[in-house]
This record gives structure tokens, sequence and C-alpha cells, in this order.
């Protein structure tokens, strides 16, 4: 062959390879899968969070106190009901200098939280006795109200969403902090040894013809973890991570939902003496899985919620005996045998820009005595993963972002940006995988949330070397998450608020 025929047939050669190539190119990277993004609107973002410092609770209509007639219902029955949902900085008008205290006080605040339910976990693995809780040895009486009650190791910690429930006949409204990382009931009432302020006048019980005590021999008061007696008067304590605390009757109480319905007899504390971190709310509406839990007193067969943004006014609602929407995610609810309180589920992973991460099942799993495991909890802000897990996660996003400035560290965060220049940025998707290779993916503004109102930016999770692990509030934003008591499902609908 002429030397011209070689050098056309080279160059042929070369012309038909790029033309394969081009035509097909999945075919020569089928093992590499696309990387999946999304956008955070930082603008939008950072507008919302200057916005809070301003924002004025006399402004939103929700807030003024329902005067719908009320519907009784005896507990137990199948009725559904429906109440809104706000963000407890809502309640009262934001006492923070900018935005970045308002933070590091939500991280300080969710960092005791953490460390109460662990403890308080670890307290049931290792075979505490309510004895063991007793803040006296003596018989308290109604003097000792006045002085703090602390369990100690019987810790709990509030949770950062509210909504409106009617207490006592006629129906008096008040807010109340939803959570799902405890049992009891309790709100505030007169006369107070020591009261906090609230939003709503505080309960006063010769107001209401329902309001019952509770001996020390019933069945609620045995179930209490703290607990003491005065004149065969059932008395509880609860002390929180954070050094808040309430302390006073257990009693019984009809609780309303608006013009939704009402149920009787529920077990509640009325709280004489109480301070703490609690500001705005009149106290907690406690949506564990333990018998003193509302779900559990009215034999509900399903609860969920929807978390709006935190830093948003708007409201959701939460609901009980409601079906999950067709589309969910869902996955198993667990138990653990030691504590009933937590909702355990099944997570077999994560996955980051579409990329499931290396990391054994095993390392989200509870073991037999009831160590590890993974939670779901209103209360709890961040995100905790098992070190292991969030090594791989926070090594993966950082490889995914190298176009994005990084920045320091801020509190309990090790992977910030400054996105101060930045209208809009795309970043990696954030994924739970659940058994059966179910994903939920979370939009951007879960897990990339601001540190301040210039443009920091911080990756909202962060490793915990304890037990339990916990999906916090701040990844369940935008998300109805319901409660499928009947048949220990949990399901995620996002965008279903």
């Amino acid at each position: 062959m002429a030397p011209n025929s070689y050098l056309r047939f080279f160059f042929s050669t070369i012309l038909v390879s790029f033309s394969v190539i081009s035509l097909f190119p999945l075919a020569f990277s089928r093992d590499l899968p696309e990387i999946t993004h999304t956008f955070l609107d930082v603008s939008a973002s950072l507008e919302q969070a200057r916005a809070v410092l301003n924002f004025d609770p006399e402004t939103v209509k929700p807030l003024v106190q329902q005067k719908e007639p009320l519907l009784q219902a005896q507990v137990g029955n199948s009725s559904s009901f429906s109440v809104q949902v706000h963000p407890r900085e809502s309640l009262y008008k934001s006492s923070y200098e900018d935005y970045k205290s308002l933070v590091l006080a939500r991280l300080e605040r969710d960092s005791a939280r953490v460390e109460a339910l662990t403890t308080k976990l670890q307290l049931a693995l290792e075979g505490g006795k309510k004895s063991d809780l007793k803040p006296v040895e003596k018989e308290l009486l109604p003097e000792d109200l006045s002085t703090p009650i602390l369990s100690g190791k019987s810790l709990l910690g509030i949770g950062e969403y509210v909504s409106r429930i009617g207490v006592g006949t006629p129906a008096k409204p008040f807010y109340m902090v939803l959570d799902t990382g405890s049992d009891i009931n309790w709100l505030q009432c007169k006369p107070c040894a020591n009261c906090y302020k609230q939003s709503d006048p505080i309960f006063d019980p010769t107001s209401s013809s329902s309001y019952k005590p509770l001996s020390c021999a019933s069945p609620q008061c045995q179930a209490l973890r703290v607990q003491g007696c005065s004149a065969g008067k059932c008395l509880y304590g609860v002390s929180y991570g954070d050094g808040s605390k309430t302390t006073g009757n257990m009693v019984t109480e009809t609780v309303s939902f608006g013009s939704s319905g009402a149920v009787n007899n529920i077990a509640l504390g009325c709280g004489h003496d109480n301070k703490g971190l609690f500001v705005g709310v009149a106290g907690i509406l406690g949506l564990g899985g333990g018998s003193l839990s509302f779900p559990y007193q009215i034999k509900a067969s399903s609860f969920s919620y929807c978390l709006v943004d935190r830093d948003s006014s708007k409201s959701s609602t939460l609901e009980f005996n409601s079906a999950p929407p067709a589309d969910s995610v869902t996955t198993t609810i667990l138990k653990n045998k030691k504590l009933d309180t937590f909702y355990y589920i099944g997570l077999d992973g994560l996955s980051v820009g579409g990329m499931p991460l290396s990391i054994p099942a095993s390392v989200f799993q509870m073991d037999a005595a009831g160590n590890g495991g993974i939670i779901v909890d209103s209360g709890t802000t961040i995100t905790r993963l098992p070190t292991q897990a969030y090594n791989a996660l926070r090594d993966a996003f950082v490889k995914l972002t190298r176009n994005l400035k990084s920045t320091s560290g801020v509190s309990l965060f090790d992977t910030c940006y400054d996105l101060s220049s930045q209208t809009s940025v795309q970043v990696p998707t954030v994924s739970f995988r659940f058994s059966g290779g179910k994903l939920l993916s979370l939009p951007a503004k879960n897990y990339l949330i601001p540190m301040d109102s210039s443009g920091t930016y911080c990756l909202a999770f962060a490793p915990t070397s304890s037990s339990p692990s916990i999906i916090g509030n701040v990844q369940q934003q935008g998300i109805r998450v319901s409660y499928d008591l009947a048949n220990s499902r949990l399901a995620f609908s996002p965008n279903k608020c």
C-alpha cells in the first residue's frame, strides 16, 4: 500500500473510533454512575435567616386563640385529629443580637439534648431502677415543690416545634412542644412556686371541671421514672439536659384539638415549679413510644407531622389516625426492649451524589443488648451519625464540592463553606438508603444550613461515638413523617406539608 494510502487508512480509523465513542459514550462509562446534584437557593435562605430576628409573632394569625366548638371523644376511638405545627421561634420575638448567636444557642441546646437522650438510654441498658432516680428518700410535701427535683440520669430534652393544644373543660389553648424523644405530657400550672414566661396565660386547674389528681397507686404514677407522693396524690419530676426542669402534680385532664375533637382522662403533669429554656411554650406533648405518651394513651393507630423550615413563620399540621401518602418511602420501626420511648428505624446506608457510600449496614444496626441503632427524633436538631458513617459522608461531600470556597468550622460542624458571593449553588444530593434499596433524597437546605446572615453554610451532620444515632429535625424539614404504630412502619413523604 502507498504511503498516502496508509495515512488515509490511519486517519480514517481514528475518525471512526472517535465517532463510535461520541455515539456510545455510556458503553465506556457504565461502571461510573452519574453524579446527582440539587440546588441550594442561597439568596432565599439568607433572606429568611435575616428575617427571623425581626419576626413579630403578633402579626401571625395562627397565634390567635382558637374559639371553635370542641367535639368530645373517648380515649381509644379512631377519630382523626389535626392541629397546626409551628417553629418555636414563632412564639416570641427573638432576643438574639444576630443570627449566628441564635444558631449557636440552638446547637448548644441540641448538644445538651443529645447527651440527655444518650444518658437515658445508657441507664436503661445498665438496668437502673426507678428507685435510683428518686430525688429524695422522704415523702415529698407541697412545699418541696419549690426546690428543684433533679433525676440526674433520667434526662430528656425539649423539642423545637409546637402545636396549639387545648387543655381542660372548658378548653384553654396552649402552645406545647412536640417531642418524639419523650413520653411525659406536662404544662405549667397555677399556683406557681416558680414559672417561666410563656406566650399564653398559665393554666389554672380550678377553672377546669375535668381536672383530677392521680393517686400514688395509679398505674400512671407507677410508670413515672421520677415520682413522689403527698397526701396520697402523685407528684412527678422531670429534669432536662440543659438544666431545665419541671415538678408538680400528676393528673388527668381533657386534651382537645381545635374543632377536630377532644379526648378525656389524659395523664399529664401539672407543673408548679418550672425553669429553664422552655420560654414561650406552656409545656411538652410527649409523642414517644412509652405508656405515658399521648399516642399510647389515646391508642392511636398512627400519627404524623410535617416540620416547616426552622426559620419560617409558616405552619404545617400534626395529625393522628390519618393514612400516610401513597408515594411514601417506608422503613420498619424497631423497638429497644430496654427502653420503649425511642423510635428506631432500619437504615442500610447513605448516598452522596447518587453514589452509595462504603459503610457496612451493621454500623446502623442495634445489637442484641440494645446498643447502637438510629432513631428519628423531632426534638433533636442536627443528625448524629456513627463516626465511621459521618467520615464517609463528609469525605464524599467534600470531594464533590471542590468548586465551593471552604471556610473554617463552626461549633460542632467541621465542613463549612463561604457562599457570600453566591445566589444559588449546585451541590451533590445526600440520601438515606433504606431496606430494599429505597432512597429518601434530601433537598439541599436540609443538610447545608446557614451559620450566620452573611453567607457561611455548614454540612448539617455531626459524628457521634455514643448510642443511639439520631435523625434530627433539620433533615426532616418539609417532609411528612408518618408513624404507623399499628404496623410498625415509618414513612417519609417529601413535599407533603
